[in-house]
């Protein structure tokens, strides 16, 4: 049931808020890729930094989330939400000010940080105004503002960035923080754990550094090779970091992370379903749009049609999810959509470049609706392994799940695209450093540079390799997506009740 203290009207208009600090995020993270090739010629960059333009905000979300819902439960929900949405607004400003890709990589950052303070102290003010199934659909409509973001995003930075350019791509999420903030900052009420004891300030840093340096490694290494020095220096310190984390979580007194949580075969199984779609789904986001728009030649609105056909059943397919819920097991029903998925990467790697949107339409939307399933189920179960006053912590430890997930996952996928590609250029008769600088320069969406490596090499022999590489990657995708429904399925699978009841428990 709802909580006695919060009228309905009050919960409506915090619901409305939360969602549309939702529906901002994914503009977020998709809108760059559609632009990426505008902001590279206005801002210039290597590879690398313009890797960072979505790294920088993904891992500053994902490394923040569990320092986020800690403080949002120690000092005021309320307080850090608004707080969060005032900085997204203001980050999305100062973006289109930036003076080169550095000072716009930073600024991504500082977004990213804004963000997860909105998006985790929002989620744990919702678990404290609803209950039971009243709180399942509360956050199925999170997911569906979600997919409204990601489905109508693409198209919406399309067209903004060829009516008006791309700094009206990067002020879009800033307006819809505004709004959230316009509707939430009257009638929100403030709650906080009276039993919290503040930031856990030294594992909030270890965290923050083993993820930091992890993404760091990896994003370098197609540059400097994965034997580099500064590589291996950036991964082994990661792994230092953290096993620094888990030694300050097992030993403060309140942790930021209670460790003990994974020893629940539910708990574990939400964290996976929580990274399931970065590899199936999330990299896509980012991959698609520099293939149709900076390889293939297309415009960036006809590349935000593809991609509504990839983002589009994210609309109306958690709805479904939800309803489903009452009937099904989460575990049969999170397992099924991950299968879907699964085939629908693996249809996909049969489209080659140029493929037009008939022949790829029918991959892209079961892909969509495959991650759909259990997209519409993941929040609602995330908040309902603690106890109510934990469900800041709750929410900061599956967000963090999901958004590093999807961080790392970006930056291992783009090293592996870039390595794949490399390999297939390398068959051409071009030499290794050649091949792989040039690889990189395809990976970016930056075809003209990538020709301008590999004379002698035609636009269709550069493409069929890059088509190759990327059929390869697909392949990938869709077995560690299949291996990783049947971990969820184990997990979940010993839960009688039907998911909707699931997400009303938690973990004494």
């Amino acid at each position: 049931m709802s909580s006695p203290s919060s009228s309905p009207a009050s919960r409506a208009w915090l619901l409305a808020a939360v969602c549309l600090a939702a529906l901002g995020m994914p503009l977020s993270f998709t809108g760059p890729a559609v632009v990426l090739p505008a902001i590279h010629a206005a801002l210039g960059g290597s590879p690398v930094q313009l890797n960072w333009v979505t790294n920088a905000f993904m891992l500053s979300f994902g490394a923040t989330l569990l320092a986020a819902g800690a403080l949002a439960d120690a000092f005021g929900r309320k307080r850090v939400f608004l707080l969060g949405l005032a900085v997204v607004a203001l980050s999305c400003s100062m973006l289109t000010w930036a003076p080169g890709i550095v000072a716009f990589d930073l600024v991504r950052a500082l977004q990213g940080l804004g963000s997860a303070a909105g998006f985790a102290a929002g989620t744990a003010a919702l678990a404290q105004v609803f209950d039971g199934p009243a709180r399942t659909r509360a956050f199925s409509l999170i997911g569906t503002s979600f997919g409204v973001g990601l489905s109508c995003g693409s198209i919406l930075s399309g067209w903004l960035a060829q009516s008006f350019g791309w700094q009206a791509v990067m002020l879009s999420p800033g307006a819809v923080s505004l709004l959230a903030l316009y509707i939430a900052a009257p009638g929100m009420r403030e709650s906080r754990n009276p039993q919290a004891q503040g930031l856990d300030l030294p594992g909030a840093l270890s965290f923050t550094a083993a993820l930091s340096l992890l993404t760091l490694g990896v994003l370098q290494a197609p540059d400097s090779g994965w034997g580099s020095p500064w590589v291996l220096g950036a991964l082994a310190a990661a792994a230092l970091m953290g096993a620094v984390f888990v030694a300050i979580e097992r030993r403060v007194a309140h942790p930021m992370l209670d460790l003990s949580l994974f020893r629940f075969p539910r708990f574990v199984g939400v964290q996976l379903l929580a990274a399931a779609p970065a590899y199936g789904f999330v990299v896509l986001l980012v991959l698609l749009p520099l293939r149709f728009i900076g390889l293939e030649g297309r415009s960036a609105l006809e590349a935000g049609g593809f991609m509504f056909a990839l983002s589009g059943p994210i609309l109306v397919v958690p709805t479904l999810a939800a309803w489903l819920a009452q009937r099904h097991p989460a575990g049969l029903l999170s397992a099924l959509g991950l299968l879907m998925c699964a085939a629908g990467l693996f249809w996909l790697s049969r489209c080659a470049p140029g493929t037009p949107l008939p022949g790829m339409v029918g991959p892209l939307l079961l892909i969509g609706a495959g991650i759909g399933l259990p997209w519409g189920l993941m929040d609602g179960l995330a908040v309902s392994v603690v106890p109510r006053e934990r469900a800041g912590m709750a929410s900061g430890i599956f967000n963090t799940v999901r958004v590093a997930g999807e961080g790392i996952a970006l930056a291992l996928v783009g090293a592996g695209l870039t390595a794949l590609v490399a390999r297939q250029l390398g068959l051409t008769g071009h030499g290794a450093l050649a091949a792989s600088q040039a690889a990189q320069r395809v990976t970016t969406g930056d075809l003209s540079q990538a020709l301008a490596l590999l004379p002698g090499l035609g636009r269709s022999a550069l493409l069929q390799a890059y088509g190759a590489a990327f059929s390869t990657l697909l392949c990938v995708l869709a077995a560690v997506t299949v291996l990783t429904a049947l971990a969820v399925f184990a997990f979940l699978r010993d839960r009688k009740q039907p998911a909707a009841a699931v997400a009303s428990a938690s973990i004494a």
